[in-house]
Order: C-alpha cells, then sequence, then structure tokens
C-alpha cells in the first residue's frame, strides 16, 4: 500500500486503543471513578475511530487486489468483478477519509451530555411570553421525536399565557450535542392577538442550553450551601398547597476566569418530593458552574469559527419566525424554509443538521486535516 498520512495517524491511535483497553480493566482505574469515566469515554471515542480504520484498510486493500487481478487475470468474468469492486471501493474511499477526519477532530467534551435549556421571554411583553411557551412546545415535540425525557425544573407563566421563564432538563443520547445549536435570541414576526389594527410586532425570546453536569465535573462545598423549602404553587391537589416540596439553593461562587465572586440562587419545584427536588436543584448549580468554568473553550470557538454556529454566544439573534410569510431563517448559516408550521410542530431537524454540516466544515478547516 503506497505511502498514506492519514492511515499513518489512524495507527499511532490503534496502540492508544488497546492501551485504554486495558486501562479499564485495571481495579486501581475502576476505584478512581473521574479518571474511570474518563478512559471509558477516550475508550469509545477511539473505538468508533478504529472500526473506522478498519474499513478504510480493507477498501484501500479492496482497491489493490481489484488492481493486481485487472494485471494478472484473463478470465472475463473475473475481470469484470475485479473493475467493479475497484469501481465500487475507489467511489467508497472519499467519504471513509471524510468520516475519519471528522473523528479524528476533537469533539466538544459536552457533546455528550444531557442539557438543561432555559427559555426566557424578552422583548415584547405578554407576546413574549406566548412565543416563549411556543418554542417549548417546539422542543417538547422534537424532543418526542427523538425518543427523549424531559423534566421542567421551574416555570413562571405570563399573564396572558406562556411563560415569562420554563427551566427543564433534556435527557438521552448525544442531547447536548444537538440543542447546542439553539442557544441565542429567537425573534417572531406576527400580529399578536391583542392587536386590533392587525399590525405585525416583533418580539423575542431567548434560549441557553447548558450541558447537564455530572457530580466529579466540578468541585462544591456542599456545606456552604444554604437552603430554604417553601410550598410549591399550581396544581397537584392538597399536596401542592401544604408541603413544603420546594427547595430554593443559595450558593457563593468565584469564577476562576474572572476572580469575581457571585451569588447563585437556584429553585426547583419539579417534583412534590423534597430530597428529589434538592438533588435536582443541587444539578443544576453544577451545571451552571461547568458551564461559566467552560466559557473559556466557548470563546475560543468564537474566535476561530466564521459561521458563530454553537459558540455559546446567548446574545446573538439566531433565527426569525415570521408567522405572516409561513418562514423561518436561522441567520447564522442563511437557511430558510417556508413551512413554519412544521416546524413550530418539532420539525427542526432539517435546520439542525444544517447547522451540524456548518459546524464540521469549520471543524476541519481548523484541524487542517
Amino acid at each position: 500500500m503506497a505511502e498514506n498520512s492519514l492511515l499513518n495517524k489512524l495507527d499511532g491511535l490503534v496502540s492508544r486503543f488497546e492501551e485504554v483497553g486495558t486501562l479499564i480493566t485495571d481495579p486501581a482505574v475502576i476505584a478512581d471513578m473521574k479518571r474511570f469515566v474518563k478512559l471509558n469515554k477516550e475508550y469509545r471515542d477511539l473505538e468508533k475511530i478504529v472500526a473506522a480504520r478498519d474499513e478504510y484498510v480493507k477498501t484501500l486493500n479492496g482497491v489493490e487486489e481489484a488492481k493486481n487481478l485487472l494485471e494478472t487475470e484473463q478470465d472475463p468474468e473475473m475481470r469484470e468483478m475485479a473493475r467493479e469492486e475497484l469501481e465500487n471501493c475507489t467511489k467508497r474511499i472519499p467519504s471513509l477519509e471524510e468520516d475519519i477526519k471528522l473523528l479524528l477532530v476533537p469533539a466538544d467534551p459536552q457533546d455528550d451530555k444531557n442539557a438543561i435549556v432555559e427559555i426566557r421571554g424578552g422583548t415584547g411583553g405578554d407576546e413574549a411570553a406566548l412565543f416563549a411557551g411556543d418554542l417549548y412546545r417546539m422542543y417538547v415535540k422534537y424532543c418526542e421525536m427523538k425518543g427523549w425525557k424531559i423534566s421542567v425544573s421551574s416555570f413562571s407563566e405570563g399573564s396572558s399565557g406562556g411563560y415569562k421563564e420554563i427551566i427543564f432538563t433534556v435527557s438521552g443520547e448525544k442531547v447536548y450535542g444537538t440543542l447546542k445549536y439553539e442557544s441565542g435570541v429567537h425573534r417572531v414576526q406576527r400580529v399578536p392577538a391583542t392587536e386590533t389594527q392587525g399590525r405585525v410586532h416583533t418580539s423575542a425570546a431567548t434560549v441557553a442550553v447548558l450541558p447537564e453536569a455530572d457530580e466529579f465535573d466540578v468541585e462544591i462545598n456542599e456545606g456552604e450551601i444554604k437552603w430554604d423549602t417553601f410550598r410549591s404553587g399550581g396544581a397537584g391537589g392538597q399536596n401542592v398547597n401544604k408541603v413544603e416540596s420546594g427547595v430554593r439553593l443559595r450558593y457563593v461562587w468565584k469564577n476562576p476566569i474572572t476572580g469575581v465572586s457571585e451569588e447563585i440562587l437556584i429553585e426547583c419545584t419539579e417534583t412534590r418530593d423534597q430530597p428529589k427536588n434538592k438533588e435536582r436543584a443541587l444539578t443544576r448549580l453544577r451545571s451552571f458552574i461547568y458551564d461559566k468554568e467552560h466559557q473559556k473553550y466557548l470563546d475560543d470557538i468564537a474566535s476561530k469559527r466564521k459561521t458563530m454556529v454553537s459558540t455559546g454566544d446567548r446574545s446573538a439573534k439566531i433565527r426569525t419566525y415570521n408567522y405572516p410569510q409561513g418562514r423561518v431563517t436561522d441567520h447564522r448559516i442563511n437557511y430558510t424554509m417556508y413551512n413554519l408550521s412544521a416546524f413550530m410542530d418539532g420539525e427542526i431537524q432539517d435546520c439542525l443538521d444544517h447547522l451540524i454540516v456548518a459546524e464540521n466544515a469549520e471543524r476541519l478547516k481548523e484541524s487542517e486535516l
């Protein structure tokens, strides 16, 4: 086989894959949970690369064998089979190389995590709260299609419906890696129900998607957390009104990047079980701190990429939903579709696919593979 720089890169990873495979069976490593989880993640990532390498080598060998047959074989049938094999393998090589290059580019280390999504009504008053409710419904429908689970942590309803704010957790496979593209300002243009003149108004809601942090991702001194309990509001019968199942935590955290201390306040009324609400409030606290500590990582991406596809810039206007024209436009990649009703019913995958392609192109450019 001729000199192949991509294959040389892959060969170096095969020995690391074997080394990690041995390490994760070592009792000393298993006892160190933080290291064990990190190595397990590395093993799964390398497993995909090694499998792609095997397929690539098999295809390259197929090309060589077919060429040899064409040079030496006289039988017409065998020559025809060799020609077909050569054609198929030659066509397959570019797409395999593209897949391998993407696998070799370091992925966002947070992509495999669950996500905490925060939607807040922005400018536009009641209409912004209604739009925030529409966005929440859109994500619920999308998550149902993906088989993901949603748990609402807290919400504040708008006076005319919708939500001033709603915070929920999404659990499933590669949730953050998919939903991270939704972070930013979502703008809506439509005639509000309260508008008597039929004029189109512009409102906005902000969406923040945070990776859900694991226990060992951040260090928290739980002894310094101040807890309050309160009665949850809303439907649910006597238990909701009489039992203090809602929890509120206060925690003073020093930002390692700015050196400034800030008080974090988190409420959780997700369940009627106070211990469960405490655990979920702790998860949100960990995720909040984890997200802040990874801001430098996000800023580094932002400085390198032009598309701003998934840089975590939550102040950027990313998408417009124009109801009179039935149009959705994603401003980061100039993506437009004219089926707004389907989009609001959760059919957002096509837009996400375009965003993923744009980000992958940026990642490949960065890595110069």
